[in-house]
């Protein structure tokens, strides 16, 4: 039977991609891809030529049914994430759920373990990290309110992610609901312009001036 392999990608600095994966990459009959333009630039740098398939948000089934045709083939493949850890956070979840309910444990799917961007924020935090709640990207308009709100009403060390456009008005929320919380967040992390924030919601935020706030950024909680 085909095997499905799950494999991390580098978060930005390229040579985070494991050796294992390297070779999974190479081995397998097709990669599965969020963005077939962005994973098409570290294959050609690790100088891999294995054929591509897109599989992203807006994949329909007809494109989950060609994935199941070519592991009933015999094919192996790989997926990956634009950046990361697939199925985290990520469309790639979607996809192994189907997997495994359409051929249960016939079919084979091994990580191969590597970047994440919530567990690099956790790994320099400063904060407990035996127990953390991640909660992805908070909603854009509607439930974004009820998303801070449950921020606040959470014990545990807390992880999620947001965007350059909306990274300001998330601190001001935080700050809003808890403005003694000690936090950090990180930017950019692995990348040339890596910073790392840490302080309350309003020491952190006049960190963040206009010329530091490109970027993707991880925001850690402390726990109660």
């Amino acid at each position: 039977m085909s095997t499905l392999y799950v494999v991390a990608t580098p978060i930005g600095n390229l040579s985070d991609l494991s050796e294992r994966a390297k070779a999974t990459l190479s081995s397998v009959d097709t990669i599965l891809c969020e963005d077939t333009r962005v994973t098409g630039k570290l294959l050609h740098v690790m100088k891999i030529d294995t054929p591509m398939m897109s599989y992203h948000q807006h994949s329909g089934q007809d494109k989950t049914k060609k994935v199941i045709e070519l592991l009933e083939e015999g094919k192996d493949l790989a997926l990956v994430t634009d950046a990361g850890t697939p199925a985290i956070s990520d469309p790639g979840g979607r996809l192994v759920e189907q997997l495994v309910a359409h051929f249960g444990s016939d079919l084979t799917i091994t990580p191969i373990p590597g970047p994440s961007a919530v567990i690099a924020a956790l790994s320099v935090s400063g904060f407990p990290a035996d127990e953390f709640m991640f909660l992805g990207f908070p909603p854009h308009k509607k439930g974004r309110q009820t998303f801070f709100d449950r921020v606040a009403a959470l014990e545990s060390t807390t992880v999620f992610y947001e965007s350059t456009h909306r990274i300001m008005k998330t601190m001001a929320e935080i700050e809003k609901r808890l403005p003694e919380r000690r936090m950090m967040v990180g930017r950019e992390l692995t990348k040339m312009h890596e910073t790392v924030y840490r302080g309350t919601a309003a020491e952190v935020t006049a960190a963040l001036d206009s010329t530091s706030i490109k970027g993707e950024f991880v925001i850690v909680i402390r726990s109660v």
